[in-house]
C-alpha cells in the first residue's frame, strides 16, 4: 500500500512537471528526448513514441496520424499495466481476509464443542474455543476493513491517472496532427 501510494504521488508530480514542459514547446516538430535528460515520465514516454512514430511515418511532409495513434495506445497500454501492477494483492487480501477470520471462527467453535465430554457444556468447556474463534475474526477484519478502504482509494487514484494519461494522449494526438498538417 506504502509503495503504491509513493509511486502514485511521484508518477503524478513528474507528469505535471513534464506536462508543463511540453505544453512550452513551440511546435511538437521541436520536440527532443535530449530536451529532457534523466527524466522519464509516462507523459514523456508517450510523447516520445508518438514523435518517434511521426517521424518514421512522414511522407511528404504528412505525418500518417493512424501510425501515431497506435504507438500511442501501446504506450498507454503498457502504462496501464505498470499502473495496476500489484493492486491484485490488495484486491486478494480484502477477498480474502473475511474468509480467513470466518474459517477461524468456525475451528474454533468446532474446537469448542470437540472438548466437550459426556459431563455436558460448560463455560469452562466451550469459553477458549470460542475465545479463539472471536479473536481471529477480529484479527481477520483488522486486516480487511483498512485494506478496503486502502484498496478503494488506490483503485481511484489509479484510475485518475490513467484517465489523465489518456487525456493527454489524445491533446497530444491533435496537436501533432495540428502542428504537422500546418
Amino acid at each position: 500500500m506504502f509503495n503504491k501510494n509513493s509511486e502514485l504521488k511521484r508518477i503524478r508530480r513528474a507528469n505535471a512537471r513534464d506536462e508543463k514542459k511540453i505544453n512550452e514547446l513551440p511546435n511538437m516538430v521541436d520536440y527532443d528526448d535530449a530536451n529532457f535528460p534523466g527524466q522519464s515520465s509516462p507523459y514523456l514516454r508517450v510523447c516520445s513514441r508518438a514523435m518517434a512514430a511521426a517521424r518514421a511515418s512522414s511522407k511528404d511532409g504528412r505525418v500518417r496520424m493512424n501510425y501515431v495513434e497506435n504507438a500511442i495506445r501501446r504506450a498507454i497500454t503498457e502504462y496501464e499495466d505498470r499502473y495496476e501492477e500489484k493492486m491484485y494483492w490488495l484486491a486478494t487480501i480484502v477477498s480474502g481476509a473475511p474468509f480467513l477470520g470466518l474459517l477461524g471462527t468456525v475451528w474454533g467453535v468446532m474446537d469448542a464443542f470437540g472438548t466437550m465430554d459426556s459431563g455436558g457444556a460448560t463455560i469452562e468447556h466451550l469459553a477458549p474455543g470460542v475465545s479463539g474463534a472471536l479473536l481471529t475474526t477480529v484479527t481477520a477484519l483488522c486486516v480487511a476493513i483498512p485494506i478496503v478502504f486502502a484498496y478503494n482509494n488506490l483503485s481511484a487514484r489509479t484510475r485518475g491517472e490513467m484517465t489523465k494519461l489518456e487525456n493527454f494522449a489524445s491533446n497530444l494526438a491533435d496537436r501533432i496532427e495540428l502542428e504537422t498538417s500546418a
